[in-house]
């Protein structure tokens, strides 16, 4: 028998100074028995930290042909193609050509990935943000996970602070480019 995925809903106060935006949302996300769970609240993380109209988790690890979550417009354009994770060059390079812009929020250690990256042939590299969410952090919400959570995360000069489950946390998410 299959394992199948578990669904988790965040309701989310987004105050995001740094970019001017205040949303109450309602994000629903699944998450596959292949994935873990700091995958999962990176995925979350980067959901909020990127929204705006239009914003939407792909069908994941169905369809590999599709980033994690993606910003496209109403004729069906990618606006922004948003990767999880560790994706390797070839990803990257398809994915810059699909979409105006690229961003890699990534769990793991930032510099490991960038050298991976470094040398390879990407299209527009230079222009590819890569996120990297505080580890501490993650492993913080880690703990508290539960299938249904109510988040305030505020994001001020690249820092969060996420009050949830009677606990204040903080991290920074830092950015990083392709050399």
């Amino acid at each position: 028998m299959a394992l199948t995925s578990t669904i988790y809903n965040f309701d989310v106060e987004l105050a995001d100074s740094d970019r001017g935006v205040y949303e109450t949302l309602a994000v629903r996300a699944a998450l596959h028995p292949s994935e873990t769970e700091d995958y999962l609240w990176t995925r979350v993380l980067a959901y909020c930290l990127e929204y705006e109209e239009g914003i939407a988790f792909s069908k994941g690890l169905s369809d590999g042909d599709e980033p994690a979550l993606w910003i496209r417009d109403p004729a069906g354009h990618v606006k922004l193609w948003i990767e999880v994770g560790t994706p390797d060059a070839a990803r990257l390079h398809k994915a810059a050509k699909a979409a105006d812009r690229v961003a890699v929020y990534t769990h793991k250690e930032p510099r490991s990935l960038l050298r991976r990256l470094e040398g390879e042939r990407i299209h527009r590299a230079e222009e590819i943000r890569i996120h990297a969410v505080d580890r501490q952090l993650l492993a913080d919400l880690v703990s508290l996970l539960d299938r249904r959570m109510k988040l305030h995360l505020s994001v001020t000069g690249g820092h969060l602070y996420i009050d949830t489950a009677g606990r204040s946390l903080s991290g920074a998410v830092t950015e990083h480019r392709i050399e």
